[in-house]
């Protein structure tokens, strides 16, 4: 459900799931892995990518085969959880919780659970520490719960948040950038995903009228981009359909993401043209579907692409066949 989760980020690649609960253990959290009888027969296909994006951690882990995950609790950090394969099971204490594709779910520290793997099954994890979850609640409330933020256990829908969804994709995109030097991007991506977060499960920590003010606009803004994502968007339409100054457009995008709206619009076009050139077996022609995207300067275009994905887009489109 996300393009080219952390792909430059490879940990293990058809490997034995101990291998990669020994590295889970030490980077993403402290459990215990139980295999079934079965798996001893069968060919190793565990994989594991994971990241570290500005003090936040970000992995993408299938197991290969039916699992049980036992963790007494999570030790200071959080765990934003999200099936992207498969379905995954949390036996907790009180409530049993199934979750399956584009569903997820917020973990506190000290929570205790079992998680039971399907075979199939493929999760995005990431990580966030707890002192950076209070240093955004304190920021846009102004107070921290004494006993810290903890979120409700609530199971949410991906694709019924598209703003949330495609900036977490943003981000793991941006997180694939191995050779180019983004870190001026990372924080701004980092701490608007811990308000998105604060915004999207419900918490003792409430927010305020203003960051809820600036978070409407900004998933107005991103919806909008993504629905007209081969139009030729300008400031002045974002500002109107947001019920915003154009002033507030560029503030809101240099705020979350550093850049102007211009070059986040361009930058979603060629993620999304990116993404068709890979999955869409419709498409023959480069030129076309640049053209298609608003691209008329084709060097300029195929320039741009090659910074931004490390290839041409041409091979992109061989890759694919």
């Amino acid at each position: 459900m996300f393009s080219n989760v952390l792909s430059n980020a490879m940990i293990f690649d058809q490997a034995h799931p101990l291998e990669v609960s020994r590295y889970v253990n030490q980077h993403v959290g402290h459990h215990k892995l139980e295999l079934n009888d079965s798996n001893c027969d069968r060919r190793p296909a565990s994989r594991l990518r994971y990241r570290d994006f500005a003090g936040v951690g970000l992995s993408s882990i299938s197991y290969g085969d039916n699992v049980r995950v036992c963790c007494p609790e999570l030790q200071g950090i959080y765990h934003f959880q999200v099936v992207t394969q498969g379905e995954c099971r949390w036996l907790f204490r009180d409530e049993n919780l199934k979750l399956t594709r584009g569903q997820a779910l917020m973990m506190n520290p000290g929570e205790q659970m079992d998680l039971a793997y399907s075979a199939d099954c493929e999760k995005v994890i990431v990580k966030v520490p707890e002192e950076l979850v209070k240093e955004v609640c304190l920021a846009q409330s102004g107070r921290v719960p004494a006993s810290g933020v903890r979120f409700e256990r609530k199971v949410i829908e991906l694709e019924q948040s598209l703003g949330f969804m495609r900036l977490l994709d943003a981000l793991l995109l941006e997180a694939n950038e191995t050779e180019l030097d983004l870190s001026h991007l990372q924080l701004p991506y980092r701490d608007i995903l811990i308000r998105k977060l604060l915004q999207q499960f419900d918490s003792n920590a409430g927010s305020g009228p203003d960051m809820q003010i600036n978070d409407r606009s900004f998933s107005q803004l991103m919806a909008y981009i993504e629905a007209h994502i081969r139009d030729d968007l300008a400031v002045e339409e974002l500002a109107q359909v947001a019920n915003v100054s154009v002033r507030t457009v560029y503030n809101l995008f240099a705020k979350y993401f550093n850049v102007t709206p211009k070059l986040f619009i361009k930058q979603s076009k060629l993620r999304s043209l990116r993404e068709e050139l890979q999955n869409n077996a419709a498409i023959r022609n480069v030129t076309e579907v640049a053209l298609d995207y608003g691209f008329s300067h084709l060097g300029r275009f195929s320039s741009d692409y090659r910074k931004m994905f490390g290839e041409l887009p041409s091979e992109t489109l061989r890759q694919r066949r």
